[in-house]
This record gives structure tokens, sequence and C-alpha cells, in this order.
């Protein structure tokens, strides 16, 4: 279809509802505080026009979290744009929403007879009059109402009379958006232009907002053709959190709009993937390495051939700059590495080798690559040391002894040992667990001793091969904040030992950092030969 022939919005509204239809992904629930955090970042810094943030009725703590969230949301002017989902439930949901302040209730209809008959058990008709008394309660409390038309994709495929009836009956009630789910998340994005097109075509003078999920993985096409054919509001998730295969997801949806559609947003894209990352905080749910524009891996090139291509002329770039969402582009170290990936990795590090050593240090890490071992830019340093016979880089810190106890009702105490350029230091500290305690006293050898600042550590991530077996290596890799990201990993049998692993490759590297690295002058020694 063409494009141009098509109803395009200079400008379309984004529905968040991480909050509401987000938290209902199995095994995520978010706190009171989580909900009202992310609230305000969504609204003040992603600027999403509209946010569901709770369903009426669920339980104290989603109360709770709605009031604090209106709460703020009255002393930003923000009021108008938070939304409650409710049903038709004798004015229940209205009390509740009325109760924790809210001025917008998302109405829960049924768009497809077969639930209407199937849960309801109530005529058209029945349920057209409950519906809007319900409205009509809600405008008289100040409640404005938009009205959601549940399993509307599958009243389209096999009862369209019924959708019809129901739209012709509501139209002129008070009603602001008529909202357009794919429930079940059936559509393919041919049958969402027509369908959503029939919509647009037949009531010309209504709003309609398009709510997709993502079963087979088409939600966000489906979102490109529902604006086409006249949606000007998509509903979207942080991360494609979602019931079952989760919803659209924001990020994706905004790339799309703005590439493939020419559609702009009020959403700022390089603060999408801050909520991605916090979002995958609070839920506990990791983000897939391979997810488009939010995922560890997708603005890193693999391939030697790529990071050649793009060292001459960005042979391998797209529109989809990293830079348009707060990232950076890298290139990864492994079997397929050429030396166009080690030089651009060492370049990051201040490095510069001539061919012989570029060429050395390229072979040795094809050879780990080919044993399947990980190598990330802090790596490096040390396979350049190992390569070049450079001894002195290796372990300027040292931990050299340990005490970790943890006894029933008590907390766990850690003594540590670091020997640091020939210096011994000691300390000891609690912690919530081994690692903590551990942590919390080598902060103490860095905060007393040395005056000096250990980085922030932003997430722990523990790999076991499959098999269940308890002597099984575990992987533990921890990324760090300094002056920049960073990531540093431990192996061994206990999680716990190779964490410490981890960090005592974390104090090496801030370390060298910090000093003068025999890699500086490794870089003049190289560069004059």
């Amino acid at each position: 279809m063409n494009p141009t022939d098509d109803m395009i919005f200079e400008k379309v509204q984004i529905l968040d509802t991480t909050l509401r239809d987000g938290e209902q992904t199995s095994g995520v629930s978010f706190t009171d505080n989580e909900k009202l955090s992310l609230a305000k970042i969504l609204l003040d810094e992603v600027k999403v026009d509209r946010l569901e943030i709770a369903s009426a009725r669920v339980s104290k703590g989603e109360k709770k979290a709605a009031q604090r969230i209106i709460q703020w949301a009255k002393g930003s002017g923000k009021l108008d744009k938070i939304e409650i989902l409710g049903f038709v439930d004798r004015h229940e949901s209205v009390h509740w929403i009325h109760e924790v302040g809210g001025s917008v209730m998302n109405l829960l209809a049924k768009g497809s007879l077969k639930h209407l008959k199937g849960q309801l058990k109530k005529s058209p008709e029945e349920h057209i009059a409950e519906l809007i008394e319900t409205i009509d309660y809600a405008n008289s409390l100040g409640i404005k109402v938009n009205l959601y038309l549940e399993d509307w994709s599958n009243g389209m495929s096999q009862s369209k009379e019924y959708v019809f009836f129901l739209m012709d009956a509501l139209k002129q009630v008070n009603i602001n958006r008529f909202m357009l789910p794919d429930t079940l998340g059936i559509l393919t994005p041919a049958n969402t232009y027509l369908f959503v097109k029939e919509m647009t075509t037949r009531y010309p003078a209504l709003k309609f907002d398009f709510h997709a999920h993502n079963d087979y993985d088409l939600a966000v096409a489906n979102v490109l053709e529902g604006v086409k054919a006249g949606a000007d509001c998509i509903h979207v998730t942080v991360n494609g959190l979602g019931e079952r295969a989760g919803n659209a997801i924001l990020s994706s949806t905004i790339a799309v709009l703005r590439d493939h559609l020419k559609v702009e947003t009020n959403v700022v894209e390089n603060k999408i993937y801050r909520i991605s990352k916090l979002v995958e905080t609070f839920s506990g749910l990791r983000i897939p390495a391979n997810k488009p524009l939010i995922g560890d891996n997708v603005f890193t090139q693999t391939c030697g051939v790529h990071a050649d291509g793009d060292s001459k002329d960005n042979l391998y770039f797209n529109v989809l700059l990293p830079e348009r969402f707060g990232r950076s582009r890298s290139y990864a170290l492994g079997k397929t590495s050429g030396k166009a990936n080690v030089k651009k990795n060492l370049a990051e590090l201040g490095i510069e080798l001539d061919d012989i050593s570029l060429k050395k240090v390229t072979e040795r890490v094809i050879q780990l690559g080919d044993k399947k071992e990980q190598i990330t830019l802090d790596d490096l340093p040390y396979i350049v040391a190992d390569v070049l016979d450079l001894d002195e880089i290796q372990q300027s810190v040292k931990i050299i002894n340990y005490n970790l106890t943890h006894a029933k009702g008590l907390r766990p105490v850690a003594s540590v040992a670091l020997l640091i350029e020939g210096k011994e230091y000691e300390s000891s500290s609690s912690g919530d667990g081994q690692y903590d305690a551990f942590m919390n006293a080598l902060t103490k050898i860095y905060t007393n001793d040395l005056n000096k600042k250990l980085p922030l550590l932003l997430d722990y991530s523990v790999s076991i091969p499959p098999g269940g077996k308890s002597d099984a290596l575990c992987e533990t890799t921890i990324t760090w904040q300094l002056h920049r990201d960073f990531k540093t990993r431990g192996v061994d049998t206990d999680q716990t030992f190779s964490a410490i692993k981890a960090t005592e490759k974390m104090l090496n590297l801030i370390h060298h950092e910090d000093n003068t690295s025999p890699l500086t002058q490794l870089q003049t020694q190289r560069t004059l030969a």
C-alpha cells in the first residue's frame, strides 16, 4: 500500500501502559516507589503523552501507588495525562478512581460478541445500557472516559456487525477516545490496516487508539499499519512487557514511526535506553542482548570486515545510529575479529601498536574466541601484556586473603587483605550477603586508607552451564561505572568466589587508569618502532 494514500498524522500520541498492562507480565510486580519513579521519568524525561498506571480495585498496593502518582501529577500539572483502567461493576471502579484522585478512566467494554456472551452472558443492548450508565456516572464526578473495546480484533474478524452496533450506539456518548486492542495478538499487518481503516472511515469524527499485542511477533509491524490507517495514538510498554508475549515495545515503535512513516512523536529518543534499563532492574526481566535498539549487542559489530568498512567510510552504518538512543557503537572481540576490530578497541584504550604487535594480539583474540571465551574491551590490556611479555601490568592489586562467614540469625561478615604495589591493607565489615560484606570491607580500604572511590556496581549477572551439577563452573559478570561503564568477569565453582575474581580484575583496571600504565610506555615505544 502507498503510504501517501493513507491518513498519515504529522504527530502521533504515545500512551505508555508499562505500569498497568506491563505489570501483567508473569512474575512482574512494581512497588509503589518503583511505579512513582517510572511515572516521573516516563512523563518528564521520555515525554510520553499519556500514562496508564493501574487497574481499579486490584490491591491495596495498587491503590497506594496510584495515589502517590496522582498526587505528584497534580503538583506537576500532569493530572490529565494519568489514566486508570476501570470496569462495568456497579460503579465500584468509578468510586476507586475518584478516591485516588484520578480524572481519566479507561473503561473496559466487550469488543467481540464471543466475549460478551461467553463472559458477561448479556445481550448487546444490556451491555450498552450499563456502559452508558457507568460513563454518565463517571462524568458526574468529573472523570473523563476513554473506551477499550476488549477483543476488538476478534470482533472485527468474527462479529463485525456487533462492533458496529456497539459503536453506533456509543458514538454520540461523551467518550473521548475509542481504544482498539488486539487483545490476543491475532492480527497481521494486512488485516490491522483493513480493520482500523474501516473504523476511521466509518467514524471520521471519532479518535482512535491502537493497542497491539505481540503473540506472533508482529506488534510493531501492526502499529505501523494502524497509524497508516488512521489511529492517532499508539499504546506501548517499555521493553515490550505485557501478558503472554507482551505489547508493542516503546523503543522499536518510536524508531519505526519516525524512520518508516516520517511520523513524529513527543518521545525523546535518547532517554529510551535509560528507562529500558531501569525497567529491566525493577522487573527482574533481562533485555535480550540482541533486542533492537536496547539490547547490549545491537550496536556491536562482530565481523572484522564490518569494522574495516566502518573505518574506511562507515559502510556498515544505517539510520539507526546508536547516538540517537543514548548509546555508542562498539566492536566485538572474538574468533571473527580482524585487525580492524582489535585496532578500534585498542584506540579506545589509548593504545597504539605496530603492525607486527597488532597481528600477534589479533591472533590471540581469535584463539580465545575459538575456545568460546568472552572477551571485552577491558580484557585487552591483559591480552596485550601477555602476548608482548609485559608482566608488570598483571596483578598490581592482589587480593591475598579473605574470610567470609555466614551464620543463621547473624549478618554475614568478611575480612579482606589486599596487596597494592607491595603494600598490604586489611579491613573487615558486615553486609546483607557475603559478597556485600566483602565489598563493604573493600570500600573501607579504598575510602579510609587510599582516599579513593570505588566504581558503582550497576549489574551482577551469574551464568551457570546447563546440567545442574553442583560442581559446575559459574561465570559472574559485573558491570561497573566510574568514568565509563565497563565489565569484568570471574569464573569459579563458587558464585561468590567468581564474583571476587571479577572484582579483583576491576581493582587492577582502575589502578592502571589512576597510575602511569606500562601501556602508555608501550604506546610510545611501539609508535617509535
